[in-house]
């Protein structure tokens, strides 16, 4: 008998979540999106249903789950919490990759009650990065550090921005705005977002610039690491940009009268700038994580260091940035859904990292789909 699957959202990584599952033999599956659009560029594949509602109508959104047997997020952040607690509320189990400002886990009492297995932040970073650190963190006797860079970049550079979206405008701007916290000897400190620029060089790639975002999340109460940081990558430039656009206010959210007109300035920097920002049908990019976790093994200093690179693939015609996001997800919601892990809760990806072979299955599920994670270790 086959699992009902609902994937919610049918943006570049909801669309390619429901491939995935669709491909599978295993599944029936559904994708809902208020854009009639999406889902006919979803509905090409011809063992896809879909259905179309506003998503943030949490009435209609707990009408719609109930014959499903998992459901599977690909929301923006805004409508995260709201999503989360309507399908706990709704007993359904759930993988997710929304980006929400809440500390999802406020809901784990919930999803006890209810008998719910709910994954969030299970996409590339949020999400991968986090099972690097939880395995790692296991396997050393004392971690010391930890540290996470992160970006999805297009090949080709492109004045002024140096930049392409992949996600909703929102989140992406929500990277510039949103102070960064990380732990600095043993101690949580914050500092504004765009910090700390320095320059790296990574294989495939060349240099490029990093900077402080919020991106710990979880990890900042999940795992005792005296020293953890996330930092975003993009071409060089494009921090200094990012920083006088905000300096500006051009990112603010509260409304400033313009000629008797209220307007947010978000709004309107969005509605000029992302045309820009947006990729052109079948523009090739990459998205590259890279995770150090450094420590004591045997009264030895050792640093694993983990590289994932990851490009557009012609073939499927799938943005690197939706494949490495989307593919982590799904990997984990066949995996409760086929009773591999089954503990009711709401649980960030680390908390699972080493439960019965759940990090070498997403290894090698991902190898299987042509992500691949390379690994070494030094002294």
């Amino acid at each position: 008998m086959k699992h009902k699957a609902v994937v919610l959202g049918c943006g570049l990584v909801g669309a390619t979540m429901a491939r995935d599952l669709a491909s599978d033999d295993e599944f029936d599956v559904t994708v809902a999106d208020i854009s009639a659009e999406n889902l006919r560029e979803a509905a090409v594949e011809p063992r896809l249903r879909t259905a179309q509602l506003d998503l943030g109508d949490t009435q209609a959104l707990g009408k719609l789950i109930e014959p499903f047997d998992i459901v599977v997020g690909g929301l923006p952040s805004r409508i995260g919490w709201q999503t989360l607690e309507t399908v706990i509320a709704a007993g359904k189990p759930y993988c997710d990759i929304s980006f929400m400002p809440q500390d999802a886990t406020q809901l784990d009492a919930m999803a006890i009650d209810k008998g719910v297995t709910a994954v969030v932040d299970c996409g590339v970073s949020p999400g991968l990065s986090n099972l690097i650190v939880g395995y790692v963190h296991a396997q050393l006797d004392a971690t010391e550090d930890a540290v996470i860079y992160v970006g999805g970049l297009p090949k080709v550079r492109q004045w002024p921005y140096y930049y392409k979206a992949p996600f909703a405008p929102a989140d992406v701007i929500e990277e510039y705005t949103r102070p960064a916290r990380f732990i600095e000897n043993g101690l949580q400190v914050t500092r504004p977002a765009l910090s700390d620029p320095e320059l790296i060089d990574f294989p495939n790639v060349g240099t490029l610039e990093a900077f402080n975002t919020d991106g710990l999340r979880s990890l900042l109460h999940t795992v005792d690491i005296p020293n953890m940081k996330e930092k975003t990558l993009r071409y060089p430039g494009h921090i200094k940009l990012m920083r006088a656009m905000r300096e500006t206010g051009l990112f603010r959210t509260d409304e400033i009268d313009v000629g008797g007109v209220k307007v947010r300035p978000l709004d309107v920097t969005s509605a000029l700038m992302f045309p820009k920002w947006t990729y052109e049908e079948g523009e090739e990019e990459f998205t590259t994580l890279r995770v150090t976790v450094a420590g004591r093994k045997d009264g030895q200093s050792v640093r694993h260091t983990y590289d994932l690179y990851d490009e557009y693939d012609r073939a499927t015609r799938t943005s690197s940035m939706a494949r490495t996001t989307a593919f982590p997800n799904v990997i984990m919601a066949r995996m409760i859904v086929r009773g591999e892990f089954d503990e009711p809760g709401v649980f960030p990806p680390e908390q699972l990292a080493t439960r019965d072979g759940v990090f070498d299955r997403m290894v090698d599920a991902l190898a299987e789909r042509g992500v691949n994670l390379t690994s070494r270790v030094e002294d």
